[in-house]
């Protein structure tokens, strides 16, 4: 039962993923991942969100740990964030030729973007894998979960050696760098998410959130065939290994 006034301020699907290190096709755990992220799709439409995470995790949620965040892409469709998540060989002067493998889906669902007495939450809920499994665990992919979600005001500086650089972050239209009234953080507006490089913070909430918000999740039954992450972002087999999607291991 809900124990807070709740606000809907968006809903879509979401998807998990990570990329292996360089020259890394055969990852064991985490320490064999360079990136892990997740992409939003807001439902009807709207802007989609690539977001890449610190610590190649989620925050835990019994600790409410903060990790620092930032939007790496945004586009009108989800398939056109796939292209970067592709994998490519690259030339360099000292090492030869480099394989940086394809990123691999982590898992699927469904996401809610609330508002409670004026601190946003991102809320969400697996429909894949069916049953997570070390992938999910070592990421700390709950099979459903809810994180405080605040946006930096790039114009408040940032400590040093932290964060993106000047130049790497958000650079807002007037009326949406208005959202954060001098303040340091933002935790009412999810705009503030639809533009590169903006940087946000999740600090671990809820571990059952429809039942600490009142929001339903929608969630459906999900396979290969119906899956969001093939048909939304074509993470086809024949470009990213699918196992932690649909079976939860490595590879």
């Amino acid at each position: 039962m809900a124990d807070t006034e709740t606000e809907i301020l968006e809903d879509g699907d979401i998807f998990f993923f990570f990329r292996p290190k360089v020259e890394e096709d055969d990852p064991e755990g985490r320490d064999d991942v360079q990136r892990f992220g997740f992409v939003l799709r807001p439902r009807g439409g709207g802007t989609v969100r690539m977001m890449m995470v610190g610590g190649k995790r989620l925050p835990r949620l019994s600790a409410h740990e903060r990790l620092w965040g930032f939007v790496e892409t945004v586009a009108n469709r989800a398939a056109d964030i796939e292209k970067d998540l592709r994998g490519e060989d690259y030339d360099t002067k000292t090492r030869g030729r480099r394989h940086l493998p394809a990123a691999r889906p982590a898992g699927e669902g469904v996401y809610v973007v609330s508002l409670e007495d004026g601190q946003m939450h991102l809320s969400y809920e697996l429909e894949l894998p069916d049953a997570p499994g070390e992938v999910q665990a070592e990421l700390n992919i709950a099979p459903k979960a809810s994180f405080a979600l605040s946006i930096k005001n790039p114009e408040k500086g940032a400590p040093r050696n932290a964060g993106l650089s000047d130049d790497e972050q958000a650079d807002y239209p007037r009326k949406l760098q208005e959202e954060f009234r001098g303040r340091r953080f933002a935790s009412e507006d999810v705009r503030l998410l639809d533009a590169e490089g903006g940087e946000f913070v999740l600090v671990g909430a809820r571990d059952d959130p429809e039942r600490a918000y009142g929001i339903d999740m929608q969630t459906e039954d999900e396979d290969y065939g119906s899956s969001e992450a093939i048909r939304r972002l074509r993470m086809v087999k024949s470009r990213h290994p699918v196992e932690p999607l649909f079976e939860g291991d490595w590879d």
